[in-house]
C-alpha cells in the first residue's frame, strides 16, 4: 500500500503520485460548478416581445427515496441536502436483486443422496467446447461444480508443455513455495495423536525451486516403486501368525510429504509457449477475456487473472476454502496422476463456517478439512469425483472445495469472473463479509465495477441493476463523504489515475480505498506515502491533521459513467430453461434445450 513518489520529471508517468509534492496540489470547489437555472417566459404586449426571467426551482427528492432509475444529478442533489450524521453506511447490494437459488428444504435429504452424482460433460469434438450450452450449463447457479472429461483430448491441448520435465527445461529456478503434510486417506483427517478426527489441517510452510521439487517429485515416485516391490516380496513368504500385532485404539500417523504450490506463470516471456496453449480454451474459461470481470481489474492479481501450477505426490491437499470474492475457478490435471475433489454448494457455506468456529479455525483465513460425517449429519450433499489427466474442473461461484492428490501429477489453475448475476452477487457479498471480518478482498469489487461500467456493454437485467445499485451506493458514499469533509474545512487535491495504478486499500484495516485516499507520509518521509480509509486515518488523527485528502476522478466523471451505463438490448437468447427438476429435496438442477444449429453428431452428455 506504500505509494513511491518519483523525481522523474514526467509526473503523470512517474507513479501514481506523480513527481509534484502532493500537499500543495491546487483544492477543488465544492463539487461540480454551481449552476443557477433560468427560464425566459415570453410576454407580448401589443407589437412588443418582452422576456421575464423565470427561476427554476429544482426538486430534491428525498435520499431515501433515490433508486437506480434516477439520473446522477439527481443522486448527487439528495446528497448535498441530506443530513447525514457520523459515516455514511449502506450495502452496495439490495436484497430485492438477489438470484440466489432457494435450495433449503424441509425435509431431511435421505442418506445415500447425501453423494448426489457430479455433472460431468464429455465432449466429442471442438465444436462442443465452444457451444453456447456450455457456458450456460457451468454457470448455473444450480450447478456447485462441472467436469469437463477429456477436454485436453477435445481440444487438441498439448499438456505436455506443463509437465515435470518442460518445466524444468523452462525455468529450473523459479520459486516453489512448499507446503509440509501429513499423508492420509482423502476422506479422513486426525489430529496430532491420532486418536479423533478434526478440522484444522495445519501445514508448515518453506521455499524451493522447481528443480530441487522436481527431483524431490522422481525420488517419491521411485521410493514408491521400491516399496511395492518390497511389498511383493513379503506377499510371497508365508505369514506367521504370532507376528500380528493387536490392533491399536489410535491410528498411526501417516508419512511427512511435501506439496508444491503456488507456483507462478504469470511471465509472459518466460512462460510464452504454456500460456499461448491455453488461448485454445474456450472464450469464458481463458485466462483473460471482455466477459471475465478480472479482466478488468487494470492491474495483475497473482494467482486470479494469472496462471499458477501446483505441482504433487499423493496425498498432497488443498485445504477447504471458497475462492477469493467467490469467483469461479479453471483447474486441469496435467497428469499423470488423479486428483480428487469434494465440494459443496454455496448455499452451505454459512454451516460450514460454524463448523470451523466450533473447531476453533478460521474459515477465511485458516486451514481445515471437513469431516464428512459432520456434513452428513448436518444435511449438507457433497460431491465427490477423481480428476483425470486432462479433465477440466469448472469451479462456479462461492462453491466450498478441498482437493487431494491421489498419484503423482501437476494442475495449473486461475480464476475468472463470468459478467452474471449470480458471480456479480456473490462476488459483492463477500466484498461485505470480508470488510466485516477485517479480511482483505482480493479484488477490488468497486474499482472494478466501475470499470465494467465504463467499457462492457451489459445484456442481462439482473447483472445490470446489481452493477448499477453498487455504483448508485458508491457515489451516494463518495458525495457524503465529500461534503462533510469540505464542511470540516479540509482541503480535498485533485490527482487523477495513471495508465496501470493498481486499485489502493487501507494500510490499516485492508478495506478497499476508492476515489477519495486519506494520504499521510510514512515517518515523515516525503517519498513514501501511505493510503488509508477515513476511519484509520481519523483514529490517527482525529481532525486529520498531517491527512492529505486526495481525489482521483471528478464527480463529473462519474457522473457521466452513471449516466451512461444503461441495459443493452440483445436478440432472443440462444438457450431457455425448459425444464426443472429435482435430484433430490434441496439440490435441484436444470436441463436446456439446445437452440443452436450443430451438425447432427454433436453431443453433450451429462451424467
Amino acid at each position: 500500500n506504500d505509494i513511491q513518489s518519483s523525481e522523474h520529471k514526467k509526473g503523470s508517468e512517474s507513479g501514481p503520485l506523480g513527481s509534484t509534492d502532493f500537499l500543495k496540489l491546487k483544492a477543488l470547489s465544492d463539487g461540480p460548478p454551481k449552476e443557477l437555472k433560468i427560464r425566459l417566459i415570453k410576454v407580448e404586449s401589443g407589437d412588443r416581445e418582452t422576456f421575464i426571467a423565470s427561476e427554476v426551482e429544482e426538486k430534491r427528492i428525498p435520499l431515501e427515496e433515490i433508486s437506480i432509475k434516477n439520473t446522477a444529478s439527481e443522486i448527487i442533489r439528495s446528497c448535498k441536502g441530506a443530513r447525514v450524521k457520523g459515516k455514511f453506511r449502506e450495502s452496495y447490494l439490495l436484497p430485492a436483486f438477489s438470484v440466489k437459488p432457494i435450495m433449503t428444504s424441509e425435509e431431511p435429504i435421505p442418506r445415500e443422496k447425501l453423494n448426489p452424482p457430479t455433472p460431468s460433460i464429455y465432449l466429442e469434438s471442438k465444436r462442443d467446447a465452444f457451444s453456447p450450452v456450455l457456458l450456460q450449463f457451468c454457470t448455473d447457479p444450480k450447478n456447485p461444480v462441472t467436469v469437463i472429461r477429456g477436454l485436453a483430448g477435445s481440444l487438441r491441448l498439448n499438456l505436455g508443455l506443463f509437465s515435470t520435465k518442460s518445466l524444468v527445461e523452462a525455468n529450473a529456478e523459479q520459486a516453489v513455495e512448499v507446503r509440509t503434510q501429513v499423508q492420509q486417506p482423502a476422506d479422513e483427517n486426525w489430529d496430532p495423536s491420532g486418536t479423533g478426527q478434526t478440522w484444522p489441517c495445519e501445514s508448515s510452510r518453506s521455499h524451493t525451486t522447481i528443480a530441487k521439487y522436481a527431483q524431490y517429485q522422481a525420488s517419491s515416485f521411485q521410493e514408491s516403486l521400491q516399496e511395492e516391490d518390497e511389498d511383493d516380496e513379503k506377499e510371497k513368504k508365508p505369514s506367521n501368525c504370532s507376528d500380528n500385532p493387536s490392533k491399536e485404539s489410535s491410528k498411526e500417523i501417516g508419512k511427512i510429504i511435501k506439496f508444491g504450490t503456488n507456483i507462478d506463470l504469470s511471465d509472459p516471456k518466460r512462460w510464452k509457449p504454456q500460456l499461448q496453449e491455453l488461448q485454445k480454451l474456450p472464450a469464458f474459461m481463458r485466462v483473460a477475456s471482455s466477459g471475465n470481470m478480472l479482466s478488468h481489474v487494470g492491474h495483475t492479481i497473482l494467482g486470479m487473472n494469472t496462471v499458477q501450477l501446483y505441482m504433487k505426490v499423493p496425498g498432497s491437499r488443498t485445504p477447504g476454502h471458497q475462492e477469493n470474492n467467490n469467483f469461479c475457478s479453471v483447474n486441469i490435471n496435467i497428469g499423470p496422476g488423479d486428483c480428487e475433489w469434494f465440494s459443496v454448494h454455496e448455499n452451505y457455506w454459512h454451516a460450514i463456517n460454524d463448523f470451523c468456529e466450533k473447531h476453533g479455525v478460521d474459515y477465511l483465513t485458516g486451514s481445515w478439512w471437513p469431516v464428512l460425517e459432520d456434513l452428513y449429519n448436518a444435511n449438507i450433499p457433497v460431491y465427490r469425483f477423481i480428476q483425470r489427466p486432462g479433465d477440466l474442473v469448472w469451479i462456479n461461484a462461492g462453491t466450498v472445495h478441498w482437493v487431494q492428490a491421489v498419484g503423482w501429477c501437476n494442475n495449473i489453475a486461475w480464476n475468472v469472473g463470468p459478467l452474471n448475476a449470480y458471480q456479480y452477487q456473490l462476488a459483492l457479498e463477500r466484498f461485505e463479509w470480508n470488510e466485516v471480518k477485517k479480511v482483505k478482498s482480493i479484488v477490488p469489487m468497486i474499482h472494478v465495477s466501475w470499470n465494467v461500467a465504463r467499457t462492457v456493454k451489459i445484456t442481462d437485467p439482473d447483472t445490470y441493476k446489481m452493477i448499477k445499485h453498487c455504483l448508485l451506493q458508491s457515489m451516494k458514499h463518495i458525495q457524503i463523504l465529500r461534503d462533510q469533509l469540505v464542511a470540516e474545512g479540509k482541503k480535498i487535491s485533485y490527482q487523477s489515475r495513471v495508465k496501470d495504478e493498481p486499485a489502493y486499500y487501507c494500510n490499516e484495516c485492508d478495506v478497499e480505498v476508492f476515489n477519495l485516499l486519506f494520504v499521510t507520509s510514512e515517518n515523515n518521509n516525503r517519498k513514501t506515502y501511505v493510503v488509508h480509509c477515513e476511519d484509520c486515518a481519523r483514529q490517527r488523527s482525529p481532525n486529520l491533521t498531517n491527512v492529505v485528502v486526495l481525489e482521483q476522478y471528478r464527480i463529473e466523471e462519474l457522473m457521466n459513467t452513471f449516466d451512461s451505463f444503461n441495459l443493452v438490448s440483445r436478440d432472443l437468447p440462444l438457450l431457455l430453461p425448459c425444464q426443472t427438476y429435482a435430484q433430490y429435496p434441496g439440490v435441484p438442477s436444470i436441463s436446456y434445450k439446445l437452440r443452436v444449429h450443430l451438425p447432427p453428431e454433436t453431443k453433450l452428455v451429462v451424467s
